[in-house]
């Protein structure tokens, strides 16, 4: 399959990388071409221009930090008019609907070139692992044809056709509010208890046994807990670029948005705090600060020394 894939971020390296594992002729556009290093090495064709990497393709796939350079790099840099009549377009991207409408109904429509929107989670260790979550929006039959690409790229059980055109956009942007909203939500209770003198651990395990139990309070906080890690991985920049979509989307569609507006507004107060490449689940860190303490469970060894000591 000829493939023209642009976007060699933390995640799309991998999984162009994956691309050409997987015996796929690729060729690999990015704004930094040392970016492509590692891909041309592999055995991969270097594009100087959007609109070189989709010359030819039979899919395009971008994986792009937000909808304006989605759009940018379709339209202004040139790859849907340089796509082929019948090639198949994947966005990757967390985006939205709406720009990938206007990317086909000014360059792609008229020419019959279809389109995919088909986003990830699983954050760069996913990528890394091949192991994404995919959720695609489409035709069934295009979905189908794309599908080789899709279990290349991540977890076979879980690449996931979600509905037509614009439906995986919708998934992937619900499932980061709901995610970023757990993230909250959880910094806030733990902040409550550990500064009302319950030891965090036993709060956690106490809310774990519990009907409010989670996820995310029993596995993705977990790098906070144990490690301190804040997740260097996923900017706050493109936390709240995913919050504001969603927030937009909520508005657009006619859904009042006060819960997650209130999100976004925290994690906008942690990016001026913390710094826009601050990992995305720096706004833990405000609660830090509210309960003056780091939220901070013993390692399994000095727990091990603790009980020794008091026997």
């Amino acid at each position: 399959m000829r493939i023209g894939f642009i976007g060699l971020g933390n995640m799309g390296r991998h999984m162009a990388r994956h691309l050409i594992h997987a015996g796929h002729l690729v060729t690999v556009h990015d704004s930094r071409p040392e970016a492509a290093v590692e891909h041309l090495g592999l055995g991969a064709r270097w594009a100087d221009s959007p609109a070189e990497c989709a010359d030819g393709a039979e899919f395009l796939i971008t994986m792009l930090p937000d909808p304006r350079v989605v759009e940018e790099v379709l339209l202004r840099g040139g790859a849907a008019g340089a796509l082929p009549e019948g090639a198949l377009w994947i966005d990757m991207s967390t985006s939205t609907p709406a720009a990938a409408a206007r990317i086909a109904a000014e360059a792609l429509d008229a020419r019959r070139i279809r389109r995919l929107d088909a986003p990830v989670s699983g954050m760069a260790r996913g990528a890394e692992a091949g192991t994404l979550q995919i959720f695609v929006g489409g035709a069934d039959d295009d979905f189908r044809i794309a599908l080789p690409v899709f279990e290349a790229l991540g977890d076979p059980d879980r690449v996931l056709h979600v509905g037509p055109t614009g439906a995986g956009y919708t998934v992937k942007l619900m499932i980061n509010l709901l995610w970023f909203s757990h993230l909250t939500a959880t910094s806030e209770v733990l902040a409550i208890g550990v500064k009302a003198g319950v030891d965090l651990g036993v709060l956690r395990n106490s809310l774990l046994a519990s009907p409010a139990a989670s996820h995310f309070l029993e596995h993705d906080i977990m790098c906070v807990l144990a490690d301190g890690d804040y997740d260097d991985s996923f900017a706050m920049a493109l936390a709240c670029k995913d919050l504001g979509l969603a927030v937009d989307l909520g508005r657009d569609v006619g859904v009042s948005t006060e819960l997650s507006a209130l999100v976004e507004q925290i994690y906008r107060r942690s990016k001026a705090q913390h710094g826009a490449s601050a990992g995305e689940m720096s706004p833990v860190r405000l609660y830090e600060a509210l309960a003056g303490r780091e939220f901070r469970l013993p390692s399994p060894a000095a727990a091990l020394d603790a009980t020794t000591l008091t026997v």
